[in-house]
């Protein structure tokens, strides 16, 4: 057992390596925050410069305000700052780095040198290492500020010996560099790496500063990504979200910028996913980089001592908006995304404009559904038609299937190859297969896959939404042990419940009654059900289970009513689908996620037999 000391004061060196501890990781952590502070200055360029991964030194030059000869003292010391004044300030934090602690923590574990100037004033240094702060001394400068760390952790040798390769650690640095950049593209940016430029992005004059994202993220992604731009109350969404078929099997690619700051968070994060459901395959995870502005008041960034998280007032509006505006984007059919140049600004429309209103204005998923019984039908199989036409471009004139209803804006006089994303079919494959000609040169349709999408989504809008859900009494109630949690939850969202159509009341101290569920799941067990749901509120305030229950019966009702394989059809069925495709929803995908149709261009096929070669 330890002897038992006394208490007292730790000393201030002692303090802010404690805060280093939390603060500052390893070079990356250093510079984000450097990074930070040149942001906050109002700078319009950014230099960064590392050594030995930052292990040897990082240097951070912008040419912001600057900081006066007097002040640049009271920068390294513990909690000193311009950015705040008072508690109400802290709440509506407008600036990325805020508490006055990083330097000082950072003098306390390295050796530092600020040289500043402001415009019109005399340029200054200051040095520090390990808490011992050197005096002010004149200096020549440029108008800005040059921040440089070196020997990170000299002084705790046992914490440099957690930091991996400098490789390793440069990796940590581009990538906190990049996140920088997505999150700012009005900056001009430079990153050089032992003497080597590795990275430089100029200033994004787009509106939106999707350039920049496609930028950064690279030609893998910007060549799969889509636009989004959306106003939903006082929150608004910008960015890309990649099409489902470019989805990867780790969630490395998914940024998420709050305010100009990025984040990790939860209720986005499942926002975005849920929005992806009825298009991702398997465990995959999307590919997105959003950018969500919002009243300052609407959000808190002082939940974490590296500022990486956030807390929204209402994390239920915030996932729905999220959820609603992606789920638009994705929705779009095939004739809508033909030879869209997503990461282009001119390729981006307004953004979408929805109600203004005090609360953001999505209503809660379930609250309003059609009943049931009334979607126990399933489409039938497409008909055979009586004749086939005698040219390609004769078909979308022939005898079509009954359920083909060609919409006003698919119909033209004189109907060209070049009218229609998906072209014209040419034949069937193996029963399986439509191959059909566009002006790009083939493409090929799983059949099945694509007639499946449309019923599916036809099905979801047979009935109209405004339909109150049907809910159905328990014979016997069912009490289960809940926890503190769940009991919270119950009480917080009685309203959301029972709009999902399940009654809860409190049976006790420690325990909670089902006494009715909705009519949907009428079998399902009603304490698993209510838990998950509860489970779902308390993590992103909103429950998507009945909706997904319903979209899962939906589909298997689509699966077993679209057309099967070897089932041979004519041109004029093969061209009634491929039009039905082009004015269908996310109809790249079927309901598992797999993709429906591919598009192998005319330089591919030359490629194939040495064309031009």
């Amino acid at each position: 057992m330890q002897p038992q000391r006394p208490i007292r004061p730790l000393p201030d060196v002692l303090i802010s390596q404690i805060a280093a501890g939390e603060v500052i990781e390893r070079p990356a952590s250093a510079l984000r925050e450097l990074l930070d502070n040149a942001i906050d200055a109002g700078a319009r360029a950014i230099t960064v410069r590392l050594e030995q991964g930052g292990m040897g030194y990082v240097q951070v030059e912008d040419d912001g305000c600057g900081i006066p000869a007097e002040e640049l003292p009271l920068a390294l010391l513990r909690h000193a700052t311009s950015k705040i004044a008072d508690l109400d300030e802290l709440h509506h934090a407008a600036h990325l780095g805020f508490r006055g602690e990083a330097l000082a923590a950072m003098a306390a574990v390295a050796e530092i040198e600020i040289i500043s100037r402001r415009a019109g004033h005399d340029g200054a240094r200051i040095q520090a290492s390990a808490g011992q702060l050197g005096p002010v001394q004149p200096t020549a400068a440029q108008p800005g500020t040059r921040v440089t760390l070196r020997q990170l952790f000299f002084n705790l040798p046992a914490r440099r010996k957690f930091l991996k390769s400098p490789q390793t650690e440069y990796a940590w640095c581009a990538d906190v560099f990049k996140r920088a950049a997505i999150a700012h593209p009005h900056l001009a940016l430079r990153l050089w790496h032992d003497g080597q430029l590795k990275l430089q992005f100029d200033r994004d004059p787009s509106p939106h500063g999707l350039d920049r994202l496609a930028a950064v993220l690279g030609e893998s992604f910007s060549a799969h990504a889509l636009p989004l731009t959306a106003q939903i109350g006082p929150l608004t969404v910008r960015g890309l979200v990649c099409k489902p078929t470019a989805a990867r099997a780790r969630a490395d690619v998914q940024h998420i910028i709050v305010n100009n700051r990025w984040v990790r968070d939860r209720t986005v994060a499942h926002g975005v996913r849920a929005a992806y459901a009825d298009v991702l395959h398997g465990a995959l995870q999307p590919q997105y980089a959003l950018l969500i502005d919002l009243p300052s008041e609407l959000v808190d960034v002082n939940v974490h001592p590296a500022k990486s998280e956030v807390r929204f007032r209402d994390s239920s509006a915030v996932h729905q908006a999220v959820r609603h505006a992606v789920e638009k984007v994705l929705a779009r059919a095939v004739g809508d995304l033909a030879l869209l140049a997503p990461h282009q600004a001119d390729a981006v429309a307004a953004p979408t404009q929805y109600p203004a209103t005090a609360a953001l204005p999505f209503r809660r998923e379930g609250a309003n559904l059609p009943p049931w019984d009334s979607l126990a039908r399933a489409y039938a199989p497409l008909p055979a038609a009586e004749a086939q036409p005698s040219s390609p471009l004769q078909a979308r004139d022939a005898a079509a299937p009954a359920n083909y209803i060609p919409s006003s804006s698919s119909v033209s006089p004189e109907p060209h190859a070049d009218d229609f994303p998906l072209g014209f079919a040419l034949a069937q494959l193996l029963g399986i297969y439509i191959l059909a000609q566009n002006r790009h040169g083939l493409v090929i349709v799983d059949m099945h896959a694509a007639h499946e999408r449309i019923v599916y989504e036809r099905l979801k809008a047979a009935e109209p939404g405004d339909t109150a859900v049907a809910v159905q009494p328990l014979l016997i109630p069912a009490a289960f042990a809940a926890t503190d949690a769940e009991i919270g939850a119950a009480q917080d969202h009685a309203d959301t419940l029972r709009s999902l159509g399940i009654e809860l009341d409190q049976a006790g101290p420690g325990s909670l009654v089902v006494r009715a569920t909705p009519t949907l799941l009428a079998h399902a067990d009603p304490i698993r059900l209510a838990r998950g749901v509860l489970a779902d509120l308390v993590m992103q305030g909103t429950s998507d289970r009945l909706q997904e229950r319903r979209n899962a019966l939906l589909a298997s009702m689509a699966c077993h009513g679209a057309i099967r394989a070897n089932r041979q059809l004519t041109l004029a069925e093969m061209n009634a689908l491929l039009r039905d495709m082009e004015r269908t929803e996310r109809a790249d995908q079927c309901n598992h996620g797999r993709p429906t149709w591919r598009q192998i261009g005319l330089a591919d096929l030359d490629a194939l037999f040495l064309r031009g070669r």
